[in-house]
């Protein structure tokens, strides 16, 4: 059988590519201001947009320097050399106390913005774990215990987000009402979330945010979430409603995207239709259960190859995973691990399941894996070791499946953010 693995790779690195900071980003910022820029970053690409912005403002309009300042904060590992904006690595998927200091310092730099002063917020997935600034009333590790299970509910990261802006002095709207001074405020944000809903990425700190405190409650109850007395009552404070439509603070403020999933699966689609294969794209917005959608998937591919067809099958979005064991992994890797399971007697199908962060699920260290890749290989070394997919992921451990395989996608940090890129070969 021919390797597709340096096609599936190629695949991926063609949807990273399609939304790296430092290609996408220059053309979007605005001018120099009268005074100063100050700038905002946040997210797994917050230090590389930071030093892309840097490039743009210092080295091509030959800023003074005093007059760019900043504070990037972004996932361990995720930081770039930054010359005049302070790049803060913080925890992600659970936040930790540098996001906590790096929130804080965020939120005073842009108190400080004035009448002519450009407030450059730049935007990307991971933002809302790192940015944490908990409510009056709420401690920090009270606010890390609703992460973490809202990690492990299953909710989709919009529902998610929800609970996070209603308990935050810097999500759903309030970074900008901190920033209201300045003569602008211009967020270019890269979309990590299905439909590029603007208040959903890093939870919309700069954006109206159309959710409510009654939401927040309701999903609370939807998933039966474990929470403090302390965070019930935050929930019932109305001084704790986001900021919605007609506030003040969005008077000045501006808000684009400057890449979105969908460019990454049509760099993707693109570069498999120029390998020769029919193409299926399943959009980029996908959501539900990893190892449901697998299945759904899986008898895609089964057709294709009963019928004979050469079909590249790609996909987008962001799934999730409801936690019922002990064991590592993440949604892309749950992914795979339900693919190896259905395919396992299909040699002349391959597959790829990758986060364009460069982390899937994980820990929170760089060295986390991105997701998986299956093909005859991973089939032959399943059959040799005796190991049965079902059982990993009855324990939700896909990680320890797949590094026994030795079938874990390991780019490292990709410094942007768009979602995940599946792809299904059938050859």
């Amino acid at each position: 059988m021919t390797d597709r693995r340096p096609l599936l790779r190629a695949l991926y690195d063609a949807a990273v590519a399609a939304a790296h900071p430092s290609t996408i980003l220059a053309p979007h910022l605005r001018p120099a201001p009268k005074g100063r820029v100050i700038c905002l970053a946040a997210g797994k690409g917050a230090a590389a947009m930071a030093a892309a912005a840097e490039r743009h403002y210092l080295d091509t309009l030959k800023l003074a320097p005093e007059r760019l300042v900043g504070i990037a904060t972004t996932r361990h590992g995720y930081g770039v050399p930054t010359r005049r904006i302070r790049v803060v690595e913080a925890g992600h998927p659970v936040p930790d106390e540098a996001g906590l200091k790096g929130a804080a310092d965020t939120l005073a730099l842009a108190g400080e913005a004035g009448p002519d002063d450009l407030l450059l917020v730049l935007l990307t997935g991971g933002g809302s774990a790192n940015w944490i600034a908990p409510v009056d009333g709420i401690s920090f590790a009270q606010k890390q215990a609703v992460n973490k299970a809202l990690l492990r509910s299953g909710a989709p990261i919009g529902e998610m987000n929800t609970v996070r802006k209603h308990l935050s002095r810097i999500k759903g709207g309030r970074l900008a009402r901190a920033g209201k001074n300045a003569a602008e405020i211009v967020t270019l944000a890269i979309s990590d979330v299905p439909h590029d809903d603007p208040s959903a990425i890093a939870s919309g700190p700069t954006v109206p945010d159309p959710t409510t405190l009654a939401d927040a409650r309701a999903i609370v109850a939807k998933y039966k979430l474990a929470i403090d007395d302390a965070v019930r009552r935050a929930l019932d404070d109305p001084a704790n409603e986001s900021c919605k439509p007609g506030d003040a603070a969005f008077a000045r403020a501006h808000f684009e995207l400057i890449a979105r999933p969908k460019q990454s699966l049509d760099a993707a689609v693109k570069l498999a239709k120029e390998a020769g294969y029919e193409t299926i794209d399943l959009g980029a917005d996908l959501e539900g259960e990893a190892r449901e959608v697998a299945a759904d998937h899986a008898r895609l591919a089964l057709e294709a190859r009963a019928q004979g067809k050469r079909l590249a099958i790609l996909s987008g979005g962001e799934l999730t995973v409801t936690v019922r064991g002990n064991g590592r992994g993440g949604p892309n890797q749950e992914y795979a691990l339900a693919l190896a399971g259905l395919l396992k007697d299909t040699p002349d199908i391959s597959a790829l399941a990758g986060d364009t962060d460069g982390a899937d699920g994980g820990a929170g260290h760089p060295t986390d894996p991105a997701g998986a890749l299956i093909d005859a290989a991973t089939f032959a070394k399943m059959k040799a070791l005796a190991l049965q997919p079902q059982a990993y992921l009855d324990n939700n451990d896909a990680t320890t499946f797949f590094e026994a395989t030795g079938d874990l996608l390991m780019p490292g940090p990709t410094l942007t953010n768009v979602n995940d890129i599946r792809v299904i070969l059938v050859d």
